[in-house]
């Protein structure tokens, strides 16, 4: 019954369009209500406990950090880098698409920034040139949820601080997946682009090349920084996010110069807005979390699906097809939050490795992100490409289903995502 309680409270706030946040808070407060144990206290111990780990302060970091590299140049040159490496190709700039979108995704770990970066310079490009434009932004929005996997990952240190999982080990992880969903992508789209009378870019000289290279050489280096910090450890996650958004204000004001002291205020304006909704989900959540593990929630679902049990792979296929019905009225950091804390127990239960899921899980909520009707980066694309929304839909189609191929690919074949984190690790 307390799950009934908790589905019911939580879906008809969210239906009658309450904020997640807030829907997450009162689902919290009705299970309180149901067990008798109704107590404002542990809404706000619990709120404040939610938000006082040092974990957490990576996220607005790595936030400004993404902020301060489309304001400082950084994205604009990686582009300007792929184009003078493949854009003479056919095609061409579907890859550079998908090359600068896993750049991209090694820096700041954004969806909804990196998509915007891209489909402002990259679709105009991909419409003069003759490519079909609906699918050009689908492309652009499938690349652009690559960012919460590969690292560094705001999404990651969401999960890991509410699976207690070493988020380390979620970043190194997320390394193999994350170019497997790149490359994906450009075998995909070199197949549907043959239907396009598409006009190539002239192939660039070695001499601009090495000038592309050379002007993009400080955004490429970020990566290696905060990736290569990590791996040594010299920083922990938290401490590579300060130094990634340092180092983008460096860049964008001493060796760009695009960045001002007058821009910073706007910068950090937008990066103080969005952190704020973030850490206000993660601190409603933790109050549901703890309710949940009071009311014995995981015990109840483990009860539905105990044959399962002793069947991992099968388990991990009923949890990724729930996972992706989520998905689709769902963001991707509500959707983490919610479902975490009732699905870790049965994981651990099953004996499946936290990070493994914490990967599929992540990559699962990615793919959200493209599926109607809340389609987050489907939005951002539409928006920032002057696309029709239900033209994007279309066009990302042939994208989602290669994305969720690979994600069966991954529960069918573990050690993928295993052997080269172990590796890596």
């Amino acid at each position: 019954m307390t799950l009934g309680v908790f589905i019911a409270s939580l879906l008809g706030a969210m239906a009658i369009g309450v904020p997640v946040a807030f829907s997450l808070m009162f689902c919290g407060v009705m299970l309180m209500w149901y067990m008798g144990m109704f107590n404002t206290q542990i809404i706000a111990q619990n709120m404040i406990a939610g938000a006082d780990t040092f974990t957490l302060l990576a996220i607005p970091f790595f936030i400004l950090a993404g902020e301060l590299m489309n304001a400082g140049g950084l994205s604009r040159r990686i582009i300007d880098f792929a184009i003078a490496c493949v854009g003479h190709i056919r095609g061409g700039l579907g890859i550079v698409a998908i090359m600068a979108a896993v750049i991209m995704a090694s820096i700041s770990g954004s969806a909804a920034a990196d998509t915007a970066a891209l489909a402002a310079i990259l679709i105009p490009m991909m419409a003069k040139a003759g490519y079909n434009v609906p699918r050009s932004a689908g492309l652009i929005a499938a690349g652009g949820v690559i960012a919460p996997v590969i690292p560094p990952s705001m999404a990651f240190i969401v999960f890991g601080v509410s699976a207690n999982v070493s988020i380390t080990q979620l970043f190194m992880a997320g390394i193999v997946p994350g170019l497997l969903m790149g490359i994906a992508l450009v075998v995909t789209w070199l197949i549907v682009v043959r239907k396009d009378n598409v006009q190539a870019l002239p192939k660039t000289t070695a001499k601009v090349r090495l000038h592309a290279t050379g002007r993009a050489l400080w955004a490429l280096g970020m990566p290696v920084i905060i990736l290569g910090g990590i791996k040594a450890g010299v920083v922990t996650p938290t401490e590579a996010a300060v130094v990634a958004a340092v180092y983008a204000m460096f860049v964008g004001m001493v060796i760009y110069r695009e960045l001002t002291p007058r821009d910073l205020p706007g910068v950090i304006l937008r990066a103080a807005k969005t952190t704020a909704v973030v850490m206000f989900l993660v601190c409603a959540a933790l109050v549901s979390a703890w309710l949940i593990t009071a009311a014995n929630i995981p015990a109840e679902i483990t009860g539905y699906i105990a044959p399962l049990i002793d069947r991992p792979m099968l388990l991990m296929f009923v949890i990724m097809a729930l996972v992706l019905v989520v998905g689709t009225a769902l963001d991707l950091t509500p959707t983490i939050l919610i479902l975490t804390p009732v699905l870790m127990p049965i994981i651990k239960q099953a004996g499946i490795d936290p990070v493994y899921f914490g990967v599929l899980f992540i990559m699962n909520t990615c793919i959200g992100l493209l599926t109607p009707p809340v389609g987050v980066v489907l939005n951002v694309v539409s928006g920032v490409g002057r696309v029709p929304l239900g033209k994007v839909t279309i066009g990302v189609w042939p994208f989602l289903v290669t994305q969720v191929l690979v994600l069966l690919l991954l529960v069918l074949f573990p050690d993928i995502v295993i052997v080269p984190a172990r590796w890596l690790y």
